[in-house]
């Protein structure tokens, strides 16, 4: 199978952006920093060739380290120059990855590399013969060996503090752009930066002020015998380093960069102030060449890394911006639609109730007029004839109320729950004349709604309480909100959910999935009459709210149905029993995921 890890060269698999996935980008997003990256086989294969290459390189330099070549002052300037470079775009551009990422671990290897662009700049100034005979920085012949020393050891220090801290981990986008959390990460790159010149400055003044209490490591242009052990112990510091990165699992493609770096510093360290015999000799300039590709390393996979990111941002923009027109496309045919759905539903309104008219009234003038000739018999099936008409004239009239509430633009605005409910059973109260029908109504509370829709929506379930309770002498509806503690572990973000129970005919759960459905009945018209719209109404308006209902009952023993207004962050689990809060007036009814 090809090789589906992260290539330097190429974009990898799980880059890949989904057109109009724009949920993808701001919830769950995909980093691939250096950072969080893990490193694949084409760049283990690539940081596995570079240390070969190095290796060869270096056995082939070893024995002539001590070779004296020619003294080339502009080769120090030129060589500590490029260094400065790419070790502050090193720095620059991790500070820059640590912005969002927010790991302290990339913090101190951004400091790293801000350590060792100040410790080369003090180490050319203060280079004997080179800005002048006994250097800008000098308290003396050992200052800048020593300068060196501190700079081959504070560098893979730091990275040791880097490999032994936890790795960055994934972060969303929207706490990536907090700007809490931006100034936090300005205020801690500025400390750190500070703590870096301040500790640079520190170490500086202790090789020119405190020169004569340091150990002698040069003795003219020739290295002094205890500088083996000095410099051994800086060497052996990169040792250390590239150890416990190699111990870091699992390695990110930055780990890995890291581990070629602390190679390039163990040949530079080796070639440059070991093996070789002193200034100006081939390990002199070896060592150096070797510390300039090392430090060059992290820079070019960081660069090319940014460039890879930006080529995914440019892929990810066009890709929203086609998907934008797709939707806009798909919005302008559907506003089509609609409007061509409307003038077509009331021209078969109109078409279907004049037929229906002219059947209606001449079955009445047959039952007026020709009554006695049509016998028993006849007026009976006149009289299915007109309700017939009639109730196909009922349904038009629900199939048109459902399409334009489908249509209908909300003008939401907050408003007492609790008065639209009243209101909602004010328009019911005709239904109810000469029944005893109880109505308990609990605090509900305010919501953001459009009322018009909403109280037309609250009227069909109240109605649909006052239609399925009239065979119990006494009936019962009852209204309330249940506890947001029972719903879910956060309450403050759960939407409250809303309650309509009553005591009256229930109905088989086994059903429930076509309760909502259009036309769609779980009784028999001699039992209860309708058209089964209003329920998919019901349903329609709580939707356009953002909100979703759903029902609970048992054959006989009544129902209950729950609605929500706003949009719940996920699937709410099996709601408990209202009882504790209200009186209730039935057995529990068994409670089952809503359908």
């Amino acid at each position: 199978m090809p090789d589906k890890s992260s290539d330097l060269g190429e974009i990898p698999e799980h880059m890949e952006l989904q057109a109009g996935s724009q949920a993808g980008l701001h919830a769950a997003p995909r980093q691939d920093f250096l950072a969080t990256l893990p490193a694949g086989r084409g760049e283990r294969r690539l940081a596995i060739a570079i240390a070969l290459v190095s290796l060869v390189f270096f056995i082939g330099f070893a024995p002539y380290a001590k070779l004296p070549l020619g003294e080339v002052w502009a080769f120090i300037p030129l060589y500590e120059s490029a260094l400065v470079v790419t070790d502050l775009i090193t720095a620059i551009l991790l500070f820059g990855q640590y912005g969002f990422l927010r790991s302290r671990a990339l913090l101190v290897l951004a400091c790293a590399y801000l350590f060792t662009t100040l410790m080369t700049v003090a180490h050319a100034l203060s280079f004997p013969g080179l800005f002048s005979p006994s250097g800008l920085l000098s308290g003396g012949a050992q200052t800048t060996a020593w300068l060196y020393v501190l700079w081959h050891a504070g560098f893979p220090f730091l990275v040791m503090a880097y490999a032994v801290m936890q790795r960055p981990g994934q972060v969303s986008v929207d706490h990536a752009w907090d700007p809490a959390g931006h100034a936090a990460a300005r205020r801690a790159i500025g400390i750190g930066v500070a703590v870096v010149v301040a500790g640079v400055a520190a170490l500086t003044v202790l090789v020119t002020a405190g020169h004569d209490l340091l150990p002698a490591i040069m003795q003219g242009p020739r290295y002094a015998p205890a500088a083996l052990f000095i410099i051994g112990g800086a060497w052996s510091f990169s040792l250390v380093a590239l150890l416990l990165l190699w111990r870091r699992t699992p390695r990110t493609v930055l780990d890995l960069w890291l581990m070629a770096v602390m190679c390039g510093w163990l040949a530079d360290i080796a070639l440059s102030a070991v093996l070789n015999g002193g200034r100006f000799d081939l390990g002199f300039y070896a060592g150096r060449v070797y510390g300039l590709l090392a430090g060059s390393f992290v820079m070019m996979v960081l660069l090319i890394n940014n460039g890879r990111l930006y080529a995914h941002l440019v892929l990810a923009h066009e890709n929203e911006r086609r998907a934008l027109r797709r939707e806009l496309q798909k919005a302008t045919a559907l506003r089509a639609a609609n409007q061509a759905l409307d003038a077509f539903s009331y021209s078969v309104s109109h078409d279907l109730r004049a037929p229906l008219r002219r059947v209606d009234g001449y079955a009445r003038m047959l039952e007026e007029d020709y009554s006695e000739r049509l016998g028993e018999e006849g007026r009976r099936l006149l009289q299915v004839v007109r309700e017939g008409s009639r109730k196909m004239s009922g349904l038009i009239d629900s199939l048109l109320e459902f399409s334009r509430l489908g249509n209908a633009a909300l003008t939401t605005r907050l408003l007492s729950l609790d008065e639209l409910m009243r209101q909602a059973i004010d328009e019911q109260r005709g239904d109810c004349a000469g029944r005893d029908i109880e109505f308990s109504i609990a605090a509900l509370g305010e919501v953001k709604c459009d009322p018009a829709l909403l109280r037309h929506a609250l009227a069909n379930l109240i109605g649909n309480a006052i239609k399925y309770t009239r065979n119990k002498a006494h009936a019962r509806v009852e209204i309330g909100r249940l506890a947001p503690a029972g719903i879910r572990e956060n309450p403050d973000e759960a939407p409250p959910v809303f309650f309509i129970r009553d005591n009256g005919a229930g109905f088989d759960m086994r059903y429930s999935s076509k309760l909502f459905n259009v036309f769609q009945r779980l009784h028999a018209d001699h039992e209860y009459e309708g058209t089964g719209v209003g329920l998919a109404i019901v349903q329609r308006v709580i939707g356009r709210h953002g909100g979703r209902v759903w029902a609970e009952a048992r054959l006989g023993e009544g129902a209950v149905f729950y609605f929500t207004l706003a949009p719940e962050p996920n699937t709410a689990p099996d709601l408990p029993d209202p009882g504790p809060q209200t009186e209730d007036f039935s057995e529990p009814l068994q409670r089952r995921s809503p359908g």
